[in-house]
């Protein structure tokens, strides 16, 4: 089922994500699968419906950056840092995850990564959900992200997956993803931000961006 983003939308899916179900909305990015993060059946059921191994970490988006204390155990310098410059912003912070983070989102990782979108819509519908959903690209495993709501829906024909139009998405690129875990930040995914504009801000506070 597809239904244009609005008050009465929203109400829908947040029933849908109380009650365990995902739902296929716009990002800042692409098109995501959302579910509840603290929800276990929930987050399985993303990873079915994408037919994808249980062994990599669900990203999450949040609609404060008040949220991210949730989530995050240990907020370094660099996470700061980051987090003033970029957010909201296209960058996936990964940092050291609570205790209670349940294993489905970080894949016995022990770390999360966390995003404040850009985008005062997508801020809006996730605060209408809870405040933090997962965001995982809406696609079966190996196929291009979805950019459209119809996108998203054909990719899931059987699924009762509740797909929330937002538009087309607003890039043709993903987040930027570095980890502040270690003493040296790495960079996992060069996205919409730099390389360059993350070694101009961390040089800041005199950290070195690496590569994985």
């Amino acid at each position: 089922m597809i239904l244009i983003n609005s008050p009465e939308a929203r109400v829908r899916a947040a029933e849908k994500i109380a009650n365990g179900g995902v739902v296929a909305f716009r990002t800042d990015t692409f098109y995501g699968l959302g579910v509840n993060p603290f929800n276990r059946d929930a987050l399985h059921k993303v990873n079915q419906l994408k037919g994808r191994e249980a062994d990599k970490p669900l990203l999450v988006i949040i609609s404060d950056a008040s949220e991210a204390e949730r989530f995050v155990s240990e907020r370094s310098s660099a996470f700061e840092t980051l987090r003033a410059h970029h957010w909201p912003g296209p960058l996936t912070i990964v940092a050291r995850a609570r205790r209670e983070i349940p294993e489905e989102l970080t894949a016995n990782t022990g770390t999360i990564g966390v995003r404040l979108p850009d985008d005062d819509s997508v801020r809006s519908f996730v605060r209408a959900c809870g405040g933090a959903l997962t965001a995982t690209s809406a696609n079966p495993a190996g196929m291009p992200p979805a950019q459209t709501a119809v996108e998203a829906a054909n990719y899931f024909p059987e699924s009762d997956l509740l797909v929330i139009d937002g538009g087309r998405a607003q890039s043709d690129k993903p987040s930027t993803v570095v980890d502040v875990t270690e003493q040296a930040a790495c960079l996992i995914r060069e996205g919409l931000i730099t390389r360059h504009e993350l070694e101009q801000t961390l040089r800041s506070i005199s950290v070195k961006l690496s590569d994985r």
